[in-house]
């Protein structure tokens, strides 16, 4: 479904984007404009999929989960069946919170949230003990200096 995108449309975005947890005479007066306009431009964003799955977000730090690693993956397997299985082994470990298949020397990136060191060497264990790969690169970032999952509309 093809949907414009106007002034209007980016505000509530981006009004959205800040906190999705207004209510909806909250997001008009920000916006200013009335509710039944932008309920159904919201209704409208949803339908085309420029809006999707709303969510809450969590403090990782807050509850127990300390150590955030970028891990690299190198593999010399490029067949079907072993993406299959690697994407299975992937979308099955919540610990995993993004997973990125990159151009270049390196063929993948996950962003893994574990407790600790030790937690992510179980993690570590279990992902090589079901999928083959070349290589793999732990990096534990030290500290996050910025994250967010707002667009620059």
């Amino acid at each position: 479904m093809d949907v414009r995108i106007d002034e209007l449309d980016r505000k509530i975005l981006r009004t959205m984007q800040a906190d999705a947890g207004q209510s909806l005479d909250e997001i008009a007066k920000v916006v200013g404009s009335s509710k039944t306009p932008v309920w159904n431009r919201i209704r409208k964003m949803r339908e085309a999929g420029v809006i999707g799955q709303q969510t809450v977000m969590l403090d990782a730090e807050a509850l127990g989960f300390e150590s955030c690693f970028f891990v690299l993956i190198r593999t010399s397997e490029h067949e079907a069946d072993w993406q299959a299985k690697f994407l299975k082994a992937l979308m099955d470990r919540p610990e995993v919170q993004e997973a990125h298949r990159l151009a270049g020397d390196i063929d993948y990136i996950l962003k893994v949230r574990v407790q600790n060191a030790r937690a992510y060497d179980v993690f570590y264990q279990a992902l090589i003990s079901e999928v083959r790969v070349f290589n793999v690169t732990a990096l534990l970032s030290m500290e996050q200096i910025k994250s967010t999952v707002a667009l620059p509309l």
